[in-house]
């Protein structure tokens, strides 16, 4: 009953869309194009798009008679950037109290926060996300962007994060025990059979992938995260239910021992992998396992625990403070083991084109940062055949910058032109009336 107030809402906050005005037929004209396919970038391009996909691409300028030409001849133009760890409605940390938003706040509040993040994620030039820890609410908003009644990145989601009772996933850990909320159980996995029910359930529901927690995390109060909560049969349990039903399954680790536990059970991506060592690196390399840094999340909560620690959960600015350098420090070593990257940033509010800066600061160049936000985003997500990259086939998701981010990586931060899947939603560094109408 609560899913008609959530689409509602929706609709009166931010009105339906209204595509900027082009033609059926579509000609991009890049200046330089990085397509995401290759590292070498290519020059004076023509895209061709039909309705929402690329039909072509090919060299020089081309004009076809009653083509709308978009001019970026002067522009960096490249795919659509893809979030691999976002959640959507979270507001920035440090913005206010967390706790006591969370129990005066339901599920249409953090739809309409949802609808707002996503709108601003997608000018700022991020065309698809996968949301890693949401609810109901997130999957009805992932329904609303698809079906063009709010604007926001093409999202594939997952429901509550699975994991065991006092684990970082666990909504009860420091509240008052007689405390209940019909959800808090959602993602509860305190057995193997538990785990196949819970993955069940949120196929059902309607997540296109599953989240698992088998370490402790460091903004939820009482979990350590250098602990593995899960035991292999809870794991693999999720993992190949998960896989049976074509799911794929984003794993919160952190501590090295937990890391190889995990990846042996055949989980898809390791989320933050932070304590990471060398022979973790080296089975995940060997097992072909994703790593999502997650470097923002650690820039920002550091931020936070250093000036406003009283606005996070009671007792968490001390595990941030003391645990939130170590993942940029050990990035280097995943690189250097040959690791699998996907971009991912783990906020909702906030700059998501900051991972760019981070990632380059900790060693990673400049072209492989960006094909970790398209080419591998795409390949983790299982969808590399619709985006990730600018050639036949993918849906028209095209952006571009004015200068050259391959020298200044900031570049990524002033996105001027945002197209999704052939609708102009920016241009000249200004929302369209596809934004709001």
């Amino acid at each position: 009953m609560r899913i008609i107030p959530v689409f509602i809402a929706l609709s009166i906050a931010t009105p339906a869309l209204a595509p900027f005005a082009l033609a059926k037929d579509v000609v991009v004209h890049a200046g330089t194009l990085l397509d995401g396919v290759s590292a070498a970038p290519r020059h004076e391009i023509s895209i061709v798009i039909k309705d929402d996909k690329i039909a072509n691409v090919e060299t020089g300028y081309v004009s076809p008679a009653g083509a709308e030409i978009v001019d970026l001849s002067q522009a960096t133009v490249m795919p659509g950037f893809i979030d691999c760890h976002i959640h959507i409605s979270q507001r920035s940390p440090g913005s206010g109290n967390e706790v006591e938003y969370s129990v005066t706040h339901n599920e249409i509040d953090v739809a309409l926060n949802g609808a707002k993040y996503g709108r601003e994620m997608l000018l700022q030039g991020f065309t698809s996300a996968r949301d890693v820890g949401g609810g109901d609410a997130t999957v009805s908003l992932r329904n609303a962007i698809n079906g063009g009644t709010v604007p926001g990145p093409r999202l594939f989601v997952s429901l509550e994060p699975m994991g065991p009772t006092a684990g970082h996933g666990d909504e009860r850990n420091g509240l008052d025990a007689g405390l209940s909320h019909p959800g808090w159980e959602n993602g509860i996995v305190d057995t193997p059979e538990m785990g196949r029910l819970r993955v069940r359930e949120h196929k059902r529901r309607g997540a296109d992938l599953i989240k698992m927690m088998p370490s402790g995390g460091i903004a939820s109060v009482g979990d350590d995260p250098h602990r593995m909560l899960m035991t292999d049969e809870e794991m693999k349990s999720v993992v190949d239910t998960a896989h049976a039903l074509g799911m794929k399954v984003a794993a919160h680790i952190y501590p090295a021992d937990a890391i190889k536990h995990a990846v042996m059970a055949g989980i898809d991506s390791v989320e933050h992998g932070s304590f990471a060592d060398a022979e973790a690196y080296a089975l995940m390399k060997q097992h072909g396992t994703y790593l999502v840094p997650t470097l923002t999340v650690y820039d920002v909560f550091y931020r936070a625990a250093s000036e406003h620690p009283d606005m996070l959960a009671p007792g968490t600015a001390a595990k941030e403070l003391a645990n939130d350098l170590k993942p940029i420090q050990n990035f280097p070593n995943a690189l250097k083991a040959g690791v699998k990257v996907a971009y991912g940033t783990d906020i909702g509010e906030g700059d998501h084109a900051r991972e760019f800066v981070l990632l380059t600061n900790a060693t990673m160049p400049p072209a492989d940062a960006l094909f970790a936000a398209t080419r591998n985003a795409a390949d983790l997500i299982g969808a590399s055949d619709r985006i990730g990259s600018i050639q036949p086939g993918r849906y028209a998701d095209i952006v571009a910058v004015a200068g050259d981010p391959m020298k200044d990586v900031t570049e990524f931060e002033k996105v001027i032109f945002v197209m999704k899947g052939g609708t102009v939603y920016k241009k000249d560094g200004d929302a369209t009336n596809a934004m709001a109408r």
